[in-house]
């Protein structure tokens, strides 16, 4: 199974300028400690993985992704699910809110909380968004293989 999903990121206004990307957080009484995820989802029949990341992240956030890359594919060690990413700066003045059900929270946070937060799978993408905005962003965290 593939989803697609985005990595969307910007400059934190209150944070000394540092590196902050957009996260969501599953709903649900039994997502109460799942980890939070990238914004993605399934394409619909037909749809090109770029076009379904743009859809899963209006859908989940409300936020319309501008310009995106390819960040590369990821795969859960035990589903086996497979989630192709697109990276991008945010739209300046992005205000992420849950926009539905699928969701509970929707929002930015730092390189380092993101580490923290997202699913352990996904966390080399956090790495690969690291090394294409430059060595200063922030330093990889432990145990962030590269999966291809």
């Amino acid at each position: 199974m593939l989803s697609a999903g985005t990595l969307l990121y910007r400059r934190s206004s209150d944070d000394g300028g540092a590196w902050e990307v957009l996260l969501v957080h599953p709903s649900g009484t039994y997502n109460r400690r799942a980890p939070w995820s990238i914004p993605k989802g399934l394409p619909d029949p037909g749809e090109a993985t770029e076009a379904a990341a743009r859809r899963e992240t209006l859908e989940e956030t409300g936020v319309e992704a501008g310009v995106l890359e390819e960040l590369g594919r990821v795969r859960y060690r035990k589903s086996r699910k497979e989630i192709v990413a697109f990276s991008g700066p945010a739209p300046d003045g992005a205000d992420p809110r849950c926009a539905s059900w699928e969701v509970d929270r929707a929002e930015f946070v730092s390189l380092e909380r993101a580490r923290e937060l997202l699913h352990p799978d996904q966390a080399p993408l956090i790495d690969r968004l690291v090394d294409r905005l430059g060595a200063g962003a922030a330093a990889p965290g432990p145990g962030s293989p590269d999966i291809a």
